[in-house]
């Protein structure tokens, strides 16, 4: 039997993780039309709202049915605004593992959600779905997805050489391939002591409750 995340909700004091919904539609389409999004994944560019429609009716419940992964939208708990997406990917139900990244809106970038969000995203993996290892992969040259995870407690583990296609945008708007060296990171439980206390001293609360 297939095992398959649950249709699952976290909150932190100042987020809310849930899974996407239709009414997400014009927030997902604009923060994937980002040069930032853009060059460091492989959302397809331009992003219109048609296909946000079909990443949250289609692709998204797909991944969770099927038991691959988990999409969840990223809100503000007291606007309910869309501020990022955090993904499990490449879920590996027997080793216990997942794949994790995130996407944070631009205008919210430098607040610190994307490493609350993750953070919470992994002590609800560790601890309510028993999991033994969440791992990150980030671009050489990304330098704010690395913060995060160091600021989440992921320990570097090494480099897969040339193994990333970042893209770049020219004056004209069209998108080129670079290649680029990959930086893998992983989280396993222990890892999660004092990265609560190292984003708190940083003014972010940390703690979770999921239902």
């Amino acid at each position: 039997m297939t095992s398959t995340f649950p249709t699952i909700s976290i909150s932190t004091e100042r987020l809310v993780l849930r899974p996407l919904d239709e009414d997400d539609v014009p927030a997902l389409a604009a923060m994937m039309n980002d040069e930032q999004t853009g060059a460091w994944t492989d959302v397809p560019q331009p992003f219109g709202e048609q296909d946000a429609q079909v990443w949250i009716t289609e692709d998204a419940p797909g991944e969770r049915v099927a038991g691959r992964g988990l999409d969840l939208a990223v809100t503000e708990f007291l606007t309910q605004r869309l501020v990022g997406v955090v993904r499990l990917t490449r879920t590996d139900w027997h080793v216990r593992s997942t794949e994790l990244s995130y996407i944070v809106a631009p205008w919210a970038r430098g607040e610190g959600y994307a490493a609350e969000a993750a953070l919470a995203a992994a002590h609800w993996l560790f601890g309510d779905q028993k999991f033994e290892r969440v791992e990150l992969r980030t671009a050489a040259d990304n330098t704010a997805a690395q913060q995060v995870a160091q600021k989440i407690g992921c320990i570097s583990e090494g480099v897969l050489r040339n193994a990333c296609i970042a893209h770049v945008r020219a004056e004209d708007g069209t998108w080129s391939d670079v290649r680029t060296d990959l930086i893998v990171w992983s989280l396993l439980p222990e890892d999660l002591d004092g990265a609560a206390e190292q984003l708190a001293d940083s003014g972010f609360t940390t703690f979770t409750d999921w239902n």
